[in-house]
């Protein structure tokens, strides 16, 4: 079945997106459709958590950017707000953190996969992220517990590691940065 795209009146704005509720729900924007998303499970949280860590830790010590973690939107058009798990912003694009988002490609964005939100990670916001030129994008894969990093080549994704739980991740942005990713696969 061929995808219809609607009509301007019928697609929601950035606007529209910053009149959302606040009530625990993710609500993301994708070409003016709206996507919701129930909170996510403690175990997302904590491997998003622990990775934000390691990424906050580098930054401040090195002094090239600044980490956020969702509800945080990224505004990649005027109706495409996606809100990742976690983001960073390098230095050299600080004035694209704006008070109520980040406004265009920020440098790295982190998504943690869910049962209900994997297939919108892996395919339409993987492809958004791309068509904004975000440079790096990480997919973590609580299962398998992996966190492929992929890196635009280009203007298309290109997978530079596959990194699992005994190995230690690497980052194209960020090559001081190295990861130890035994501290955020906890063993089951």
């Amino acid at each position: 079945m061929p995808t219809v795209a609607l009509p301007g009146a019928y697609r929601l704005t950035s606007r529209d997106w910053l009149g959302l509720p606040d009530d625990g729900r993710f609500y993301e924007l994708l070409d003016g459709d709206l996507c919701v998303a129930p909170p996510p499970s403690i175990e997302h949280q904590r491997l998003s958590r622990d990775l934000e860590f390691e990424l906050l830790t580098h930054l401040r010590r090195s002094n090239r950017g600044e980490v956020f973690d969702a509800p945080i939107g990224v505004r990649l058009g005027d109706d495409t707000v996606l809100e990742p798990d976690i983001v960073v912003v390098l230095q050299e694009h600080a004035d694209r953190i704006q008070p109520q988002w980040i406004d265009g490609a920020p440098d790295l964005v982190v998504e943690v996969l869910s049962p209900g939100t994997a297939r919108r990670d892996l395919v339409s916001k993987r492809e958004a992220y791309q068509a904004a030129a975000v440079p790096e994008y990480w997919i973590v894969d609580p299962v398998a517990q992996t966190i492929e990093v992929l890196a635009l080549e280009r203007s298309l994704y290109a997978r530079t590691g596959l990194f699992r739980r005994d190995q230690t991740l690497r980052s194209p942005i960020l090559p001081e940065l190295a990861i130890d990713l035994a501290t955020i696969f906890r063993p089951r």
